[in-house]
């Protein structure tokens, strides 16, 4: 039976940063691509009119699109309402209420502080507009496993979980959602994917820039919080899975979360953190602060697939490049029948995620002339972007339609907090590393088999 559409989209946080920066401009993006039709209307604070809030929305789209087409954006802004008011305050909720109108399936999305949603949701639950609505929450979906489950049970007193859309930018890109399509769509992975032919996973998502102003923030949060447990815990997932029964969303995050029940919680010896040189010096950053700014983690899965197989994170500030990439090491031919081979690097398949997106099988083959001596090449795919939805456009989209494979579920999110756990907030203070390098000198000896292949 088709899903049921919502018929208009509410934005909690309209006049935040996040909304200037991808919220304005996928909608943009989706009434030119004739996706989004319905009203939507803005909830903030700020003492603003309709207009006010049109303007700040051409701002976004001027800032943030390439050139804007004043046809596209005037259907946008045609569509646009606002309703300004304290969350606190009732009387809020019941503006909204008269604003909605006759439409009965809202999308509300919560581009606001986690600290501000039961708030919110006890407001829409008072003024009678939840009982058909959807809620979208953004990351972070608490702090640790207790905040988590709070959270859940807070919007579980409103909100049953298949109403709920937890969002993670990340698995909207389509360079991560390739990972799932080019395991299960090519027949040739799936007889090797497996600890028999595999000997390591490794992930590495490298900023070459530090924190950029956000000291406050990121002293609260760290490199494991921000990334790790969640952004690339779920490439690990996509890496891991067994195939869905079908691309039901249901089916999809089934196998997912098997692969988290199957993930022992981490030790300390699982984990190297480093802190770059100068952090301390940050605005907003605590004196003697022991926040990691890098990580390198070390997971196990002990399902019959990947038992003895390590998956490898690493993340962190101010490394040596600006790149997100997978690279699945095979194990080298059980006889070496070229004497090049000793000594020569493993098959490998690579996904890179980012900036640029490219899949690549590394291989060898012989090398022109005598002898049976051979060179390492890469076969590559390439994706030049061109047609690619942005994030946000296709999780606001999947939302409204009520898709769920590319959103958290509620056991997934308390799950992968679990295995994290025994690792965050360590009160040692975390080992230096020079900006431009890749991590403290303790990374020596902490690798997956073969080393670190670290992306250009």
């Amino acid at each position: 039976m088709a899903k049921q559409r919502s018929d208009v989209l509410v934005v909690f946080g309209a006049t935040g940063d996040l909304a200037h920066k991808m919220i304005f401009p996928s909608l943009y993006a989706m009434v030119k691509r004739g996706t989004l039709t319905t009203p939507i209307i803005g909830v903030a604070f700020e003492d603003w009119t309709r207009e006010q809030l049109i303007a700040r929305a051409r701002d976004a789209v001027v800032t943030h699109v390439k050139a804007i087409d004043e046809a596209v954006f005037g259907r946008l802004a045609a569509q646009l309402d606002y309703v300004s008011g304290d969350y606190r305050s009732q009387a809020t909720f019941d503006r909204l209420r008269v604003a909605l109108g006759e439409h009965t399936h809202p999308l509300y999305y919560l581009a606001i502080p986690p600290s501000l949603f039961q708030t919110v949701v006890s407001g829409l639950e008072t003024a009678d507009i939840a009982a058909t609505a959807r809620l979208m929450v953004e990351k972070p979906f608490g702090h640790d496993l207790a905040s988590a489950k709070a959270l859940n049970t807070a919007l579980h007193g409103v909100f049953d979980e298949d109403a709920i859309f937890r969002i993670d930018h990340f698995l909207g890109k389509e360079a991560i959602q390739n990972i799932l399509y080019f395991r299960f769509a090519n027949a040739f992975l799936e007889p090797v994917w497996n600890r028999n032919h595999i000997d390591s996973v490794q992930i590495t998502m490298a900023e070459d820039f530090g924190i950029k102003g956000r000291g406050k923030f990121y002293d609260e949060v760290g490199c494991i919080r921000d990334v790790i447990q969640n952004h690339l815990v779920n490439v690990l997932l996509l890496l891991a899975m067994e195939p869905p029964a079908t691309s039901a969303s249901d089916d999809l995050v089934d196998e997912k979360v098997q692969i988290l029940k199957a993930m022992p919680p981490l030790t300390r010896d699982d984990v190297v953190r480093g802190q770059f040189d100068g952090y301390l010096d940050e605005p907003g950053v605590a004196p003697g602060s022991t926040r990691e700014t890098f990580a390198a983690v070390r997971f196990r899965i002990t399902t019959w697939r990947w038992n003895g197989v390590p998956f490898f994170i690493r993340a962190g500030k101010n490394l040596p490049a600006h790149a997100t990439e997978v690279v699945v090491r095979f194990k080298q031919p059980p006889v070496a029948l070229f004497d090049d081979m000793k000594t020569a690097a493993p098959n490998y398949v690579r996904f890179r995620l980012g900036p640029d997106i490219a899949i690549g099988l590394g291989a060898r083959r012989k090398a022109a002339g005598d002898g049976m001596q051979g060179e390492a090449v890469e076969l590559s795919a390439l994706d030049d972007g061109v047609g690619d939805m942005a994030p946000y456009e296709r999780l606001i989209g999947d939302a409204m339609a009520g898709e769920r494979q590319l959103f958290t579920r509620q056991d997934a999110a308390e799950l992968a907090w679990k295995i994290v756990e025994p690792i965050l907030d360590d009160p040692s203070t975390p080992p230096l590393y020079r900006p431009g390098t890749w991590g403290p000198d303790e990374m020596a000896g902490f690798a997956p088999p073969g080393g670190w292949v670290d992306p250009a």
